[in-house]
């Protein structure tokens, strides 16, 4: 109780459950860093008083060590330092983790000086417009972000969450907003002259009122990301070397791919994920699945950054 006080003493609103865990964590470290305080301090006075000097000339007694209070005073700030370590590392792979089957997924980029926010659906806001980034209350939200520019970096205190947006590649954080609201997104890396341009509206809303507006705006047309990415898939000759029904042809096949492990020629492994999807698009030769012949063309150049976007979300569609 004292620890949840403390906490909402200092901390913005929380937003999330996993963000009021993190207000314990820091309020525990916040209590343990006094009470270490008052314990060093404290006996350092408490000694400079009980051991100072009457008269001049003097000498200290002669006092030996003690191997249980030398012990003591070793062994618990270990324990304490081991439980914060352990605390610390299970609350960074709740954050940096998100569940198996994710409600939404939200394509975020940063660029000087806004935010884009590309829903599966096809739809496309940029922060310029001044409409908020949406999503649903009491269901996980993964938030998909990369760059087009310099390094942006996502922050919503509320939820205590924070990651950086590199250009060339993808990173992910995710969150599960307990209440309805609008929170405040920050970019937290400095990029520019209207860095500070970059604060936007994330809006939560009940659920079926963000299903009707997700798919209420006529003006979003019919082609999601993976239609546009299965479109791709044909149009570039994709089908030729790779099966979706898992046989066998040139290359792998894209049923079951994104999320598994793969095995190279060189005897490295890697997950499946985003950042290893476009390599393997726009540098095919960089990583050679294993029993399978360097034969794919590399596409750098002849895809965008969209387009390698919806292929992949086509090919995270292939299960």
């Amino acid at each position: 109780m004292a620890f949840s006080l403390l906490a909402n003493s200092f901390m913005p609103v929380a937003g999330t459950k996993i963000a009021e865990e993190v207000d314990t964590f820091y309020a525990f470290l916040l209590w343990a860093s006094l009470v270490s305080f008052i314990i060093l301090i404290g006996g350092m006075v408490w000694f400079l008083v009980k051991f100072k000097r009457t008269s001049e000339g003097q000498k200290s007694a002669f006092i030996t060590h003690n191997n249980f209070a030398e012990f003591t005073w070793s062994f618990i700030p270990l324990v304490i330092l081991m439980v914060i370590f352990y605390w610390g590392w299970e609350l960074f792979a709740k954050l940096r983790t998100p569940p198996e089957n994710v409600a939404e997924e939200i394509h975020v980029t940063g660029m000087q000086w806004a935010w884009e926010y590309k829903y599966k659906n096809g739809r496309t806001i940029n922060s310029l417009s001044k409409e908020p980034l949406n999503v649903p209350v009491g269901k996980p939200v993964k938030i998909i972000l990369t760059s087009k520019d310099v390094i942006h970096s996502f922050y919503v205190p509320a939820f205590r969450i924070k990651q950086d947006a590199v250009p060339g590649k993808y990173s992910e954080v995710w969150f599960e907003a307990k209440n309805t609201g609008s929170y405040v997104v920050f970019c937290t890396e400095y990029c520019g002259t209207s860095h500070s341009n970059m604060m936007i509206r994330l809006n939560v809303m009940e659920q079926d009122d963000y299903v009707a507006w997700y798919h209420g705006d006529e003006s979003v047309g019919t082609k999601s990301l993976a239609d546009v990415g299965k479109e791709l898939y044909i149009n570039k000759a994709c089908a030729s070397c790779h099966s979706l029904d898992g046989s066998r042809i040139v290359g792998p096949t894209f049923k079951g791919l994104y999320g598994k492990n793969r095995e190279f020629e060189d005897g490295s492994s890697a997950k499946a994920d985003e950042n290893y999807i476009k390599e393997s698009i726009l540098q095919a030769g960089a990583k050679i699945v294993k029993g399978y012949p360097a034969a794919m063309p590399v596409y750098q150049g002849q895809l965008d950054d969209e387009e390698v976007s919806a292929l992949i979300e086509y090919i995270k569609s292939v299960e």
